[in-house]
């Protein structure tokens, strides 16, 4: 495993940590370590191998509890904080963001009241009528759901061809 896709485990740790509205502080320095990483010169693996959780350290942005976890990413693959966040939130739900428009709060939305974890659910959602039959109760008066729901239904269309 390289820094790079160290990193890239940090950062969607972040990203799934800020669809579930976790503590901002904690996701923020857990997004600055994965930066640090990217871009870090040395092999994250040789440093671990050779100096362990001190020399890991040296990294701006990277303390003891992130450094452990590069250790253990890096001899089992995964983290015991990840397998602990992506059991109750799968990581699919960050597939969610790459709709233009959606973002973090609209994915916590999507994920939490209408149980859509993955560009699959939500493709059956809409196609079930999911948008067309929460617009007509009350909690579609928040204009903000109905704006999200219009950059749903517009992005959706885009994707597949209607069928006649």
């Amino acid at each position: 495993m390289d820094n790079k896709e160290i990193a890239r485990r940090f950062y969607r740790l972040s990203a799934l940590m800020e669809v579930r509205g976790d503590d901002p502080f904690r996701l923020r320095s857990y997004r600055n370590a994965a930066e640090a990483i990217e871009v870090w010169p040395a092999s994250l693996k040789e440093i671990a191998d050779q100096e362990g959780v001190a020399g890991l350290q040296e990294i701006p942005g990277v303390g003891k509890a992130i450094a452990g976890k590069v250790v253990e990413l890096l001899s089992k693959g995964t983290f015991d904080a990840w397998e602990r966040l992506t059991a109750q939130t799968p990581e699919t739900v960050l597939d969610l963001l790459e709709i233009p428009g959606i973002g973090p709060k609209t994915a916590a939305l999507l994920h939490q009241r209408f149980k859509v974890s993955s560009l699959q659910d939500l493709k059956t959602f809409v196609a079930s009528g999911g948008l067309a039959l929460h617009a007509l109760t009350a909690d579609a008066k928040d204009l903000r759901e109905k704006a999200i729901f219009g950059v749903l239904r517009a992005h959706l269309a885009t994707l597949e061809p209607r069928r006649r």
